[in-house]
């Protein structure tokens, strides 16, 4: 016999309590909790599972299955190599950056060699996503689904079995034996369990569009990505061109991986070179310097733009767009205390042109010379990129994979890289090794000093 139970679920983070909150106890949001109704069954006197023998991992016969190709390069190079059957990937983004552009022309690329493609739509009707792929074309051969109730979508898996499904979106799947709500967290919960068995029992391929918080997160409970296999990440305004694609969990595959794609009037289009895009800098202009970040395996040349003003606030600002705001902060002092450029009355800002965000410390040194350049009234050299880390004694440090990051500067006509002593050359550029802070910037100035903000 079934006891209901009432519970009050946060909607941010799927942390459940007891009775109601004004404030969730798990992510400290306010007003999220929601009440729901869940059936415990009570076990009979007497029951129990059946024992089972476990195996030895040295027994165990991994046969690594080969990947399913999406068509779509970049997309590939996030996963890992493709898509890996019977797995469960999970895509967020905002509204309108491209998600179901993006799979629906996956999805006819793989109906196109030959495999059985599914799209199951709860946001659009058949006919709104018929427009959108004769507009995309070659999404022919791609079966779809207008269906939301679990129990239906479920069925039709098992017995049709196509290679890969999209399930576009897990917010509007519902079950009719929860009383709740669709999109509320004990709905999504259970259309994420069950498409993930389904998933694995029949070998299925299935990528879950999700919605994203205010934040940015993928809406939901916590659990949700704990399910799933992988978790990418769409990045980008809807207002500017170019978006980036992120993995923030892979079983299969590296989470360092970045995509880049260029929204078209044709859908997304992979940016096969974004170097070649977000490097460029003009001559002469104050507070810009070009970094050779690294995203995984790819290297990759980008704009790190830098405004600092006078400020008239008790406590100047720090605001960074693309990089780390504590990260940020850090750098400015050790510019005041060891480089010699005082900061202490100026608001210091930084963005990374083209929407990117970089994580990597590799990057410390040309969001320095960008800030000292703005500071100074003083551009950077002209065809000079930068990289490495700085420490808080005001030395440099080396950056991972040095040699990658000079072959790519040597492939965009770089001639000059200023980098951290002990990095080493086999060809390329020329190398200006840098010591410390103050060495790296007073290399990387052009001109004479002007006097400081501060």
């Amino acid at each position: 016999m079934a006891k209901v139970i009432v519970q009050h679920v946060c909607t941010e983070c799927g942390t459940a309590t007891g009775r109601w909150l004004g404030k969730c106890p798990g992510c400290g949001a306010f007003g999220s909790l929601v009440e729901e109704m869940t059936g415990q069954a009570t076990p009979a006197k007497g029951s129990g599972g059946v024992a089972r023998t476990p195996e030895r991992l040295a027994d165990v016969r991994a046969e690594e299955a080969a990947r399913i190709g999406t068509g779509v390069p970049e997309l590939d190079r996030v996963l890992g190599g493709g898509l890996v059957p019977a797995s469960l990937v999970l895509v967020g983004g905002e509204p309108g950056v491209g998600k179901s552009t993006l799979l629906l022309a996956a999805l006819g690329n793989v109906a196109a060699a030959g495999r059985r493609s599914l799209l199951v739509t709860g946001e659009e009707s058949v006919a709104q996503v018929k427009l959108r792929a004769d507009r995309l074309g070659g999404a022919e051969s791609v079966e779809i689904l207008a269906e939301t109730e679990l129990e239906s979508v479920c069925a039709t898996l098992e017995r049709e079995r196509p290679d890969v499904c999209v399930i576009d979106s897990i917010q509007t799947l519902y079950s009719a034996d929860l009383g709740s709500a669709p999109g509320s967290v004990g709905q999504v919960r259970e259309a994420a369990g069950r498409l993930l068995r389904v998933a694995k029992e029949h070998g299925v391929a299935t990528i879950l569009v999700g919605h994203v918080t205010k934040d940015g997160s993928v809406a939901g409970p916590r659990v949700l990505e704990h399910l799933v296999d992988c978790v990418l990440q769409f990045e980008g305004d809807r207002y500017h061109a170019h978006r980036i694609l992120r993995a923030v969990k892979n079983r299969f595959g590296s989470t360092n991986e970045l995509g880049v794609f260029e929204m078209t009037s044709e859908g997304l289009v992979g940016v096969p070179n974004p170097s070649e895009l977000f490097g460029r800098s003009h001559s002469g202009e104050v507070g810009a310097a070009v970094v050779c970040a690294l995203e995984g395996t790819r290297p990759i040349l980008l704009e790190i733009q830098s405004l600092v003003s006078r400020s008239d606030l008790a406590m100047p600002r720090r605001v960074g767009t693309g990089v780390d705001p504590k990260r940020l902060a850090m750098i400015v002092a050790v510019l005041s205390r060891h480089a010699g450029i005082a900061l202490g009355s100026a608001d210091v800002f930084v963005n990374v042109a083209g929407g990117v965000r970089i994580d990597e410390p590799g990057a410390d040194l040309a969001v320095a010379l960008a800030i000292a350049s703005a500071a100074r009234g003083v551009p950077v050299r002209d065809s000079i990129a930068v990289f490495g880390e700085i420490g808080l004694t005001g030395r440099l440090r080396p950056a991972a994979q040095a040699e990658r990051r000079l072959e790519e500067c040597a492939k965009l006509g770089i001639a000059t890289v200023i980098a951290p002593d002990g990095t080493t050359s086999r060809g390329g550029p020329r190398i200006t090794r840098a010591e410390t802070l103050r060495q790296a910037v007073a290399a990387g100035l052009d001109g004479a000093a002007t006097p400081d903000p501060g």
